[in-house]
């Protein structure tokens, strides 16, 4: 069921062109991780998908759930789950009783709620943690807390803006074995700058820039905008800054 952004515009207030200008945009099914410079309208656009924003002109659609409809929000946030780039936490609570109040909000009854936070916290590999308070972990461990309390609800779409940032290698590499453990199960966005471990967890690209598409494909397609001769492990590297490049 795909995400898609028809005509959409936003600007912010006092801002001088809108960060988004009649965009359109399909994002499939599976892992899509979005590309694009500082500025280029990343985290506008999954607010938008998260109906955290509402653009000015055109329309956000999950398949036919219109975020902008009070019959069909509710439905929509339970099904198109965001972790923004800093999620707030509420220190005092365990992982669990976060993680069980975030699907109580999403509108799980209060004991169903419950029961299904252990799976979701299982799920980003932080069990023995389940009872420590929020305030306790370190930053890697509260992204993953984080990506827990969006599963508890059995979203079937993440937005996931910046999640690595902060993280060390280690983190790192724990957060891409999550996004591969979800292959098949969730759909997944990730706004990100790092491109290093592209092709291993994601299987689209799309690439933004001054709040306009510039690319959108497949990660075999993206590779394929390297600059000829460029060394194997530079080509993801060398295909961005190849598009980047054709933009100026």
């Amino acid at each position: 069921m795909p995400l898609h952004y028809e005509s959409c515009t936003f600007r912010y207030p006092r801002a001088s062109s809108p960060v988004l200008d009649r965009i359109n945009l399909d994002f499939p099914p599976g892992h899509t991780v979005l590309l694009g410079p500082n500025g280029a309208g990343k985290s506008t656009l999954l607010s938008l998908g998260a109906s955290a924003l509402q653009p000015q002109t055109g329309f956000v659609r999950y398949g036919r759930l219109d975020p902008g409809s009070r019959r069909h929000v509710q439905t929509y946030r339970r099904k198109v789950s965001w972790l923004p780039q800093r999620p707030g936490f509420l220190p005092g609570l365990t992982c669990r009783e976060h993680v069980a109040y975030v699907g109580w909000l999403k509108g799980m009854r209060e004991g169903a709620a419950w029961r299904a936070a252990p799976e979701a916290i299982e799920r980003v590999g932080l069990t023995d943690k389940m009872n420590d308070k929020v305030k306790t972990l370190s930053g890697g461990q509260q992204q993953r807390i984080a990506i827990a309390q969006a599963l508890v609800h059995e979203a079937e779409l993440l937005l996931l803006d910046e999640p690595t940032v902060g993280l060390d290698p280690h983190q790192r590499r724990r957060f891409l074995d999550l996004l591969i453990s979800l292959r098949g199960t969730v759909n997944v966005i990730v706004s990100t700058h790092d491109i290093g471990d592209l092709d291993e967890a994601f299987d689209e690209v799309v690439v933004l820039e001054s709040g306009q598409s510039r690319f959108r494909g497949a990660v075999e397609e993206f590779a394929a905008q390297a600059q000829p001769g460029c060394a194997p492990g530079r080509r993801l590297e060398s295909a961005y800054a190849s598009l980047l490049e054709a933009t100026e």
